[in-house]
């Protein structure tokens, strides 16, 4: 009997995994929307290929090393000890190719990979419309196999370093992608400077609305879609009070969050729609019923709320996305003024900033919470969320991306030419389109002249 549970519980989990990478490519299918529809007629194969490409790029380094990174790097290394053996998630190892005997390792491999892509993709709508099409795929490599799984290591894994000694929690990772990805973001656009037009002589920002509108609202809703999977493929689907020392408690076997505590997909669904409604009110009312921000509020409310959603009652989860919308929105417009940094679809406010502030939200909200149901883990406090959310955004996100931008930049590899960007990053390609309708054409009439 006990090894026909096993069997069973096994195949559930990795159908379960496999659903939710499934809602998950939803998630990417909503990106390459949302930026076609914010960019210009002009940019839109160009906007549309970046994109896409990065699924083969981040895909592959994630499988030689980016998913080795998870598990060999928890205690920092050199925090809390060394490295730790991760060789059965290596490359190499056998769990990482077809194997009857291991069926979780791909889906969960998977999974981790779908966040990899959204953690790019995020970087990937800020930048349109003037940076080289190669240096963003180096970009989406570091942030989607390098950066971002290392944070996921320090802040996600249940034996993270940042869990034991900062009491860090970020059950659906405010800070772990999000934060982290915009604050990339930045460090990219701080190098790569404004579209040409964006602002004017004495610096006043101009608007450059999206091209269709439409298709924004259709992509941040599919992106909802798949932030819904997103949210289940957090949480381990069952598992056994004994494969965690007996701290849970109970003799049924339970599901958990990322951190291995109990939860339930009943707690992520109240706390999903109450931050996705929360983000899409203030944002409809701060706006003044702009439809780019209202959807794209809807976004920052589930991020906002994420670093403790599974724990925050609905009613919290909903005022919580609220606040970070506002303080995103505000700071998106004064970080544009100030600084001149032309954010193309508001990635570092809706990400980034949300992010940040959500994850230090919880560090109150959730105070002397355990962090884990680990012995000797401290308690989630403010000062270690804050902590948490300055290294996520700042020392993983922030600085690589603008030290990397720099040495591209030196070397005329970041941004396209301002002739380029003039004509459109098209322009070469829609030439060869017409060209070829024209050919064509002619052959077209030529024939018509032979027969008449």
């Amino acid at each position: 009997m006990g090894s026909n549970i096993d069997a069973l519980t096994t195949v559930f989990t990795e159908f379960y995994y496999w659903v939710t990478v499934v809602f998950m490519f939803l998630i990417h299918v909503g990106f390459c929307m949302y930026e076609v529809g914010a960019s210009r007629r002009r940019n839109h194969m160009h906007t549309l290929m970046k994109n896409t490409m990065l699924i083969p790029l981040v895909t592959i380094t994630f499988f030689f090393f980016g998913w080795w990174i998870y598990w060999a790097f928890p205690n920092g290394p050199f925090i809390t000890g060394g490295l730790e053996d991760g060789s059965a998630n290596a490359a190499w190892s056998p769990t990482m190719a077809t194997n009857l005997g291991d069926r979780i390792t791909g889906v969960f491999w998977a999974a981790f990979l779908l966040f990899s892509w959204t953690a790019a993709s995020i970087v990937s709508g800020s930048v349109i419309e003037r940076i080289r099409s190669t240096a963003f795929w180096i970009h989406a490599v570091l942030i989607g196999s390098v950066f971002w799984i290392i944070d996921a290591a320090w802040g996600w894994h249940f034996g993270g370093w940042m869990v034991k000694l900062l009491g860090y929690h970020d059950a659906y990772a405010s800070g772990v992608i999000h934060a982290i990805a915009g604050g990339y973001a930045l460090g990219v656009l701080v190098v790569l400077g404004p579209r040409l037009g964006k602002f004017a002589a004495d610096g006043t920002p101009r608007d450059i609305p999206p091209h269709n509108p439409w298709l924004v609202t259709i992509g941040l809703f599919l992106i909802y879609t798949g932030f819904w999977g997103f949210y289940a493929a957090c949480n381990v689907p069952i598992i056994s009070p004994e494969v965690i020392d007996g701290q849970i408690t109970g003799v049924t076997w339970t599901a958990t969050n990322i951190y291995l505590a109990p939860t339930t997909l009943g707690a992520i669904t109240f706390n999903f729609l109450m931050s996705l409604s929360g983000g899409l009110l203030v944002a409809y009312i701060i706006s003044k019923g702009d439809a780019f921000w209202t959807y794209s509020g809807g976004l920052a409310g589930i991020i906002t709320a994420s670093a403790g959603n599974d724990l925050y009652h609905p009613i919290q989860a909903m005022f919580i996305a609220g606040i970070g919308t506002y303080c995103a929105y505000k700071l998106h417009y004064w970080v544009e003024r100030k600084f001149k940094i032309d954010d193309a679809v508001g990635a570092v406010a809706v990400h980034g900033y949300a992010g940040f502030i959500g994850v230090c939200i919880a560090g109150f909200m959730l105070w002397g919470q355990p962090s884990s149901p680990y012995e000797g883990y401290a308690a989630i406090n403010p000062l270690g969320q804050f902590l948490g959310a300055v290294i996520m955004f700042g020392v993983l996100g922030f600085l690589p991306a603008f030290i990397v931008s720099k040495i591209m930049a030196s070397m005329d590899m970041l941004r396209i030419p301002a002739k380029a960007e003039l004509q459109g990053l098209d322009h070469h390609s829609e030439l060869a389109y017409q060209a070829a309708i024209d050919d064509v054409q002619a052959a077209e009439r030529e024939l018509a002249d032979k027969q008449a």
